[in-house]
């Protein structure tokens, strides 16, 4: 061996070890704490590189080398299980070569002519971006669940995954009339994007650290040690593979009739998959879901294709890493650099600041982006951020823009380091940092951003839902002098209001009957709509399950609060402090006054007909009137199911302006089409 080559192993030997190190640092926070520090494609990066090098140098690999095993050591928190089949990773193609590539080693390995290769079945469906789990079923019953940790031992989450949505707790009986003894099923928990939006309100509402994507939310929800907190995550479920040890039972020949097996026995399947022949077919329909995925309802990274025929897996086989034949198509990430270029902090309406970055527009995930969360000062500091700088930019669960990190490379020399502000940047008082938050505060109650922000919170529809009253009528109604809290709201007369510019006669006899119609709101709107501190919708709904009213959320101390599962030490002393506080007492009187019942009881949601009872409805466009989560709730509260994807088992598809491919694809399948106007006839509501 030349010296030169000596050096170059001496060489791959010191990195192959770095990258082991990092490889396995980034599993476990992965994996373990659910707190990755870096992005998917990142970490693909470190690991193809690894991939690489061992090729180059066979004789470095060992059976501890990230590439021959799966995951992370599986937490010791929960009981242990061994896995009855290792659930191995899968192997990326990263573009339409390596598919070709993939093709080629098929064609190999199975020693297959080319019109054979032409011939092949492969089965795609959409790679979940959640938390792989393997469910097993005796004799049709759901007795234990498990994660994939190591791949050959995970952890038993069996009681979190009962509450998981769609996972049926007994299989249904097929068509053959027959349930297997012993049934192994593959899956991916998920956690929707629009639970993953309710959850960060509710935690930024209460002061904490959101979660920076939904993978991680639904980790971190399915390995808490109380069912009860992951219930409350509204996690959902796909499976997609099914293992069936009664000998009495033939297990599915294809994995297309092995996906259509798992759903006559109950149990969620994705409605996306595609049988497609040839690996033409297969870039089809990566490239179709390429631009489709933004539109669903669960984040997907990629596309997973196998070989349709089962006899093949047998003869291909898998290495100690993945299966043969199978392989994860990966979507590059929605990433985009851009530019930095101012950084405000906003007051929110319970004082906490929250730094906002004003970004070059940036075209990402079908959408343009204009301002990112940098959620507070902590992650400026964590991540850098100058104004100037140029920065890479991701939707947080494809929706909410942040920044990921900065380029330095691109940094100008004059920029500076933001300094944390000891001021709010409307009133001038001294910002306060609980010792229990992560968020810098604003203290004056009588901040007018805080002012501001009440009163829009008040009006908006989780609250009082005053229709017409937006944050431009606030600000002029501000501006006017006439009003300063929400109980002024209810001393506007038409008199006043017509005063006001682009205020017509109609818009103001509309705007009167909506402050009327808002004083019979549920004590659940009123009480969110006080804005005490921490306390969201969910919190809100506890509250009223326990003390009925806000009259007697009143008269509750500490101790009555304490009881009220849910509701903790922190949020029961801010509950107390609020009412204890004689300009909050004044306030609730003065709406007491104005009409609004603070001792009416609310009417279970149990007295709502349920005229929607198994019926499923797919939302696609935008309504006249009416918001996608009051349409959602509404069929809900009907014994109804919203799901994101047309399929035949679809009863309505609600269509409002610039509709999806959805519309299509139910005008296809001959499914009832409605409009905003027919589907409240349906409802039987007025508004």
């Amino acid at each position: 061996m030349s010296d030169r080559a000596v050096v170059e192993r001496e060489q791959a030997v010191a990195r192959v070890d770095e990258l082991r190190r990092q490889i396995e640092h980034h599993r476990f926070l992965y994996y373990v704490l659910d707190k990755p520090t870096v992005s998917d494609a990142d970490f693909d990066l470190l690991f193809r590189e690894l991939q690489v090098l061992e090729s180059a140098y066979p004789d470095l690999i060992t059976a501890q080398s990230p590439t021959q095993t799966v995951g992370a050591q599986p937490s010791t928190d929960f009981r242990q299980v061994k896995h009855r089949v290792p659930m191995l990773s899968l192997a990326n193609a990263m573009d339409d070569g390596d598919l070709d590539r993939w093709q080629e080693r098929l064609a190999r390995l199975l020693e297959l002519s080319e019109e054979s290769l032409n011939k092949l079945r492969y089965v795609c469906e959409l790679k979940i971006d959640g938390l792989s789990v393997a469910l097993t079923y005796k004799n049709g019953h759901f007795v234990e669940g498990a994660t994939r940790g190591n791949g050959d031992v995970g952890e038993d989450v069996t009681l979190n995954l009962k509450t998981v949505n769609g996972l049926p707790q007994e299989l249904k009986m097929p068509e053959s009339g027959k349930i297997p003894e012993l049934l192994e099923v593959r899956g991916e928990v998920y956690m929707p994007v629009s639970s993953f939006n309710e959850l960060n309100e509710s935690l930024l509402e209460e002061g904490e650290s959101q979660f920076a994507n939904p993978r991680n939310a639904a980790s971190g929800a399915l390995r808490q040690k109380d069912p009860k907190v992951t219930a409350k995550r509204k996690l959902s479920l796909w499976t997609y593979f099914a293992y069936v040890t009664d000998p009495q039972i033939q297990e599915p020949q294809t994995h297309w009739e092995s996906l259509a097996y798992l759903q006559s026995l109950g149990l969620p399947v994705d409605d996306s998959r595609q049988l497609a022949v040839g690996i033409d077919q297969v870039k089809q329909y990566c490239a179709l879901w390429d631009e489709k995925r933004h539109t669903l309802n669960y984040q997907t990274d990629g596309v997973v294709i196998k070989l349709d025929d089962r006899s093949l897996w047998r003869n291909l086989g898998t290495t100690s890493h993945s299966p043969r034949w199978a392989i994860a198509y990966k979507y590059p990430p929605d990433e985009a650099e851009t530019l930095v270029e101012d950084v405000s902090f906003d007051v929110g309406r319970t004082g906490a600041i929250t730094p906002t970055a004003f970004l070059a527009p940036v075209k990402l995930a079908g959408t343009t982006v204009k301002r990112a969360s940098l959620h507070n000062f902590d992650q400026i500091k964590r991540l850098g951020v100058r104004i100037g700088d140029t920065v890479v930019v991701r939707k947080a669960g494809e929706i909410i823009p942040e920044v990921l990190r900065v380029v330095l490379d691109k940094r100008p020399p004059s920029s500076v380091e933001l300094q944390e502000p000891t001021v709010c940047p409307v009133c001038a008082s001294q910002l306060h940092r609980p010792d229990d938050e992560v968020v810098l505060r604003c203290l004056n109650y009588a901040c007018p951003a805080q002012i501001q922000r009440r009163l829009e919170h008040w009006v908006s529809r989780e609250a009082m839902d005053i229709e017409g009253f937006g944050e431009m009528l606030v600000r002029q109604l501000l501006n006017a002098g006439l009003i300063k809290d929400p109980a002024d709201i209810y001393q506007l007369t038409a008199e006043k209001l017509v005063e006001l510019e682009r205020m017509g006669k109609k818009s103001v006899d509309n705007l009167m009957v909506a402050i009327e119609q808002s004083k019979s709101r549920l004590q659940v709107n009123l009480i969110y709509a006080l804005g005490i501190k921490h306390v969201g919708v969910r919190t809100a709904e506890i509250l009223v399950e326990r003390f009925s009213s806000l009259k007697n959320l009143m008269q509750a101390g500490l101790e009555d609060l304490d009881q009220v599962e849910g509701i903790g030490p922190s949020i029961a002393e801010g509950i107390v402090q609020f009412f204890v506080d004689p300009e909050n007492q004044a306030f609730i009187k003065r709406l007491e006054e104005a009409g609004i019942k603070i001792d009416a009881v609310d009417q279970p949601k149990e007295f709502v007909e349920q005229t929607l009872t198994g019926k499923t409805f797919v939302l696609t466009g935008t309504l006249p009137t009416m918001e996608r989560a009051t349409a959602e709730k509404l069929i809900k509260a009907r014994g109804g199911k919203p799901t994101s994807a047309v399929s035949k088992k679809t009863d309505y598809v609600l269509v409002g302006a610039n509709p999806g491919s959805k519309l299509q694809k139910a005008e296809e399948l001959g499914i009832t089409i409605l409009d905003e106007e027919a589907f409240k006839k349906l409802l039987g509501v007025d508004k």
